[in-house]
């Protein structure tokens, strides 16, 4: 194992489902240190581990996993056989001065990388995963439904194949700005995307709202593809019969696979990657009462909220 001194941590919806035990049975084991979000400095590490490791940057893969199963040596820990097991959820997490797991997890950073950006390359991992499965073609027509940390950073990694346009359907504005920084062609509210429907080669709904997933299914044209990478309430349906008919490729996205997660430090390295355009505070651990609030919306929060431990 390694362990790590935590720079940065960021905080996500499901951070604050821990807080108000909204997390579904088996995906979070209390009592819990959270924080899946972060980026942070090698301090020491374990016997058989590479000492040059200590002093190097790095973020790192949260799924624990047996490492023998077919998916994981597809490098698919998420969907170990061994079940859910994830550093924040079920591990103590990274909102703490200090982090140990695997050293098998980390990815080393370029030693110049801005810590606070490198923070959110989990969800980065996590939208490059969307992008990868939405498998975007020069010239394509790209939707992304939902412009919060998964849309807008899925906005940057797909502007990288060359899409003839990328459409972000987001209602509220502080966001919507935040889409058009990353690099959106256009981006509208769900009241104005008549030209929309039925016209987009690719879609990724980011939002996981109740009725994101049926928007965005009416957004893809004949023959194209969805890729579902927001988590809705269990009240969230889906058209069957529509998706049928219009013979639509469906993919989802839970957690990265290290292949994604390769790609996203990558983008960030060569800058086709700026998670810092997302980040709008950054509170000290102490303060997180105050952290919670502007996430949840209380205090009108609109970017990204960092943890400083």
């Amino acid at each position: 194992e390694a362990v790590v001194t935590v720079a940065y941590a960021g905080i996500c919806g499901s951070d604050v489902e821990l807080f108000r035990g909204g997390r579904p049975p088996g995906f979070v084991e209390y009592p819990l240190i959270p924080g899946h979000e972060w980026s942070g400095t090698v301090a020491r590490v374990g016997d058989g581990v590479d000492a040059g490791l200590v002093g190097r940057k790095v973020v790192g893969e949260g799924f624990r996993s047996c490492g023998r199963c077919d998916p994981c040596r597809d490098g698919n820990a998420v969907l170990c056989a061994t079940g859910y097991d994830e550093i924040g959820f079920t591990r103590p997490g990274a909102w703490a001065e200090q982090l140990a797991l695997p050293a098998a997890q980390l990815h080393v950073l370029p030693g110049d990388v801005d810590l606070r950006a490198a923070a959110l390359l989990e969800p980065a991992a996590c939208s490059a995963a969307a992008v990868a499965r939405a498998a975007i073609e020069p010239g394509a027509r790209v939707a992304v439904v939902g412009a919060g940390a998964l849309g807008a950073l899925a906005v940057q990694l797909a502007r990288r194949h060359g899409p003839a346009e990328i459409v972000v359907v987001e209602p509220e504005p502080g966001r919507a700005n935040i889409a058009a920084r990353c690099g959106a062609t256009r981006v509208v509210g769900p009241d104005a995307i008549d030209d929309l429907h039925g016209c987009c080669d690719v879609v990724i709904e980011a939002a996981g709202s109740t009725d994101s997933a049926e928007l965005a299914l009416g957004l893809v044209r004949r023959g194209g593809r969805l890729v579902l990478a927001g988590i809705p309430p269990a009240a969230a349906t889906v058209r069957v019969r529509d998706l049928v008919a219009a013979r639509v490729d469906v993919a989802t996205v839970f957690g990265a696979p290290s292949a994604a997660w390769r790609d996203a430090v990558a983008a960030l390295a060569t800058g086709a990657l700026d998670p810092a355009l997302l980040i709008s505070h950054t509170v000290d651990l102490a303060e997180i009462d105050t952290a919670i609030a502007l996430v949840s919306g209380s205090m009108g929060a609109v970017g990204k909220v960092l943890l400083a431990p």
